[in-house]
């Protein structure tokens, strides 16, 4: 799921009994909030006014974590698209947001409550005959929770298979559109949104991605889709689709069995370990980006367990395809040749990419082109040989190996994107940017929490080869 949170059997969050799934009532809980947050904004003005400009930075910060709670606290319990849109604008502000909208925006990722069996079983029911909820024993207790639905576990009793159930919230399909206005006009009224970025793209993809996101139908066929890409490698496992218990709001798959990245025993892996889960980790993207075009674009670490393995052949295990993203050839040829250039220093290949996409334009400031050139440049730090003059941090050790988790190359990266926003009033880069960055963004994460140390280089070699 999106943002799987484990329910803890020792102290379990309290249950919701019911979330507001009509459009009428979850508008009015959000204009409640905008109108506070209108009120603490208006007042932070009046009484800032004689203020040094420490203090007013001090209380600005206060202001704004005082409504992260705020805000947090009520929309965890609205779930739905609202939840799920302010954890996806949260990936693409690391780079374009104001700081202080993405802190709010990553608020938004705090553990919400699953609903009691009570509010979630008339979606089973109404999804699933009584016959075939016959044959189940499912567990009353949420395995898992997440913004647009959660997890039970369940047993088919005829054979003894462990199987989960992901039932979709109710109606939180038809609150999208009026859930994507509000947090808009909530990030307005706090004076969040840039004004001098054109946002619609931005919010059009996110619209796009939440209605995909709600078709379970849609995403059974995509994990099936990955099911039979992977069938055979045995570094990865995919869950089983069930058909005869899954519809347009259920989802059966197997249960697979596995640990978080960020589980202790994984962490005391033997480095040897964790560095070849990490390549086989970015094999499969760049498998993803180079080969088939068709990419999982959800890469927060609760889609991803890792099965040990005795003899050492642990496997990742993979979830959640409901933000997969088939990607035009129009758009993943110049993207494919831009990061060629970049790697290979060849400023000529890298420019006609980056024209064909639009990132640059002929009228463009060279300094802005010089400043975009000199990010992407950069971006491919971790797949550059020790002797690139790029390697000035000494990131890349004499046998080509990257440190994923000691490196700023992040921080690096963001100062650049908004010295480009802010300095040149930069265009929004193209929509499929988006999400394809977001998962770029959970990449890097995973193989940081793994403490990576790998020469990357040559997996990614492997496919620019074939450009």
């Amino acid at each position: 799921m999106d943002d799987k949170k484990s329910v803890k059997k020792q102290s379990p969050p309290k249950s919701l009994d019911r979330i507001k799934s009509s459009v009428f009532s979850r508008s009015l809980s959000i204009a409640k909030l905008t109108i506070q947050t209108g009120a603490s904004v208006a007042q932070h003005g009046v009484t800032s006014v004689l203020k040094s400009k420490e203090d007013k930075e001090a209380t600005w910060k206060q202001l704004l974590l005082n409504q992260a709670s705020l805000i947090s606290s009520e929309l965890g319990e609205l779930k739905g698209s609202l939840m799920k849109a302010g954890q996806m604008l949260s990936m693409y502000g690391e780079h374009f947001l104001p700081r202080e909208a993405n802190e709010l925006l990553k608020s938004l990722q705090s553990d919400s409550p699953p609903l009691t069996w009570a509010a979630i079983e008339p979606t089973l029911k109404k999804n699933l005959s009584q016959e075939k909820l016959d044959l189940l024993e499912i567990e009353k207790e949420a395995l898992a929770c997440a913004s647009m639905g959660q997890v039970h576990r369940a047993r088919i009793k005829a054979t003894g298979e462990s199987i989960v159930l992901k039932i979709q919230y109710p109606n939180v399909d038809k609150a999208i559109d009026s859930d994507l206005k509000a947090i808009r006009t909530l990030l307005s009224t706090m004076k969040l949104l840039p004004k001098d970025l054109n946002m619609d793209p931005v919010f059009e993809e996110v619209r796009e991605m939440l209605v995909q996101e709600t078709d379970y139908e849609l995403e059974a066929n995509l994990t099936e889709d990955y099911y039979n890409r992977l069938h055979g490698d045995s570094r990865f496992i995919v869950p089983k689709v069930y058909r005869e218990f899954s519809g347009p709001k259920i989802l059966a798959t197997s249960f697979e069995r596995g640990l978080r990245v960020d589980d202790p025993l994984i962490q005391s892996l033997a480095a040897e370990r964790r560095n070849k889960l990490a390549l086989n980790f970015l094999d499969l993207y760049f498998k993803e980006v180079f080969e088939w075009g068709v990419v999982q674009t959800d890469p927060h670490s609760g889609n991803y367990r890792i099965r040990i393995d005795p003899q050492g052949h642990d496997q990742l295990v993979l979830f959640d395809f409901g933000a997969t993203r088939t990607y035009p050839e129009v758009f993943l040829n110049p993207y494919r040749r831009m990061i060629k250039g970049a790697l290979y220093n060849d400023r000529e290949q890298f420019t006609r990419a980056a024209m064909d996409l639009k990132f640059i334009e002929n009228q463009d400031n060279d300094e802005l082109r010089k400043l975009f050139e000199d990010f992407c440049f950069e971006s491919v730090e971790p797949f550059i040989e020790a002797n690139d003059a790029r390697n000035i941090y000494q990131q890349i050790d004499s046998n080509g190996n990257y440190d994923w988790k000691n490196t700023d190359l992040p921080q690096r990266l963001s100062r650049k994107v908004f010295q480009m926003i802010r300095q040149f009033q930069w265009r929004t880069p193209p929509r499929e940017m988006l999400f394809l960055d977001r998962k770029t963004g959970g990449v890097f994460i995973f193989l940081s929490v793994l403490k990576a140390k790998i020469r990357g280089r040559d997996v990614l070699l492997k496919y620019l080869e074939r450009i």
